[in-house]
């Protein structure tokens, strides 16, 4: 069994231990065989317990290798799609994170375990909320969550070090591009209802993007409020 990170167990009745084994098994045998790598990443999925972020009727399926309906039309992402895009994006403990598509709230949950601050928009207000209550409950004091349009980052237009988008876009939108600082990170799914593929970009200090394909994935759709763009308009 791999070693990836402090191995205490919570020791708060039978059911913490069989939710800390569930989550040892899809780290060992969903995350690390699939090439996560990265310590911190492996740690954090380790530590947060994804059975508090799925509905009460799908807690039994929390740690299986795929995604669950969490409401809305809305997904909380398989484990290892989490992982991917949290390893793809170079956290660093020092990293402001702007996450596009709070959802469950367990992609904001697994980033903050390792950056300084997670900035996380979410557009229904039902389930930010119940992030936010989530969030609360665990005692993760270093997220944000804002309701708005993804589409718009944060409103203060502060520039992030990485941004992860956890919803399907034609093009990654330009207010994103603009906030995204030189040097950092942003990973999203771009694409159609069809074909979708997972990129990481780099942004260069001259504002120029360097692009890496991380394969073929299946996202819910990012909503504009304004309306989508062309697909051939943008990145």
């Amino acid at each position: 069994m791999a070693n990836y990170g402090n191995d205490t167990q919570d020791k708060n009745g039978n059911m913490e231990d069989i939710w800390y084994r569930r989550r040892r098994e899809m780290v060992d045998k969903q995350l690390i065989p699939r090439g996560i790598k990265d310590r911190a990443v492996l740690r954090s999925m380790m530590e947060v317990p994804r059975h508090e972020f799925v509905p009460d009727g799908e807690k039994r399926f929390a740690y299986r290798d795929g995604p669950l309906p969490i409401g809305l039309g809305q997904t909380i992402s398989q484990p290892y799609i989490v992982a991917l895009m949290a390893q793809a994006a170079k956290l660093t403990p020092d990293s402001c994170v702007l996450e596009i598509g709070t959802g469950s709230g367990y992609s904001a949950a697994v980033l903050s375990r390792i950056v300084e601050t997670v900035y996380t928009v979410e557009r229904h207000r039902k389930l930010a909320e119940r992030a936010r209550r989530i969030f609360d409950r665990l005692n993760y004091s270093n997220i944000k969550v804002h309701i708005g349009d993804g589409t718009k980052g944060w409103p203060e237009k502060m520039l992030f070090d990485r941004i992860i988008i956890t919803a399907r876009t034609p093009v990654v939108p330009q207010a994103l591009v603009e906030q995204l600082a030189p040097g950092g990170y942003m990973v999203v799914p771009v694409g159609d209802e069809v074909f979708q593929t997972l990129f990481q970009f780099y942004k260069k200090e001259d504002g120029s993007l360097v692009k890496k394909d991380l394969g073929t994935v299946r996202f819910v759709p990012l909503v504009w409020e304004d309306g989508c763009p062309d697909p051939n308009s943008g990145l």
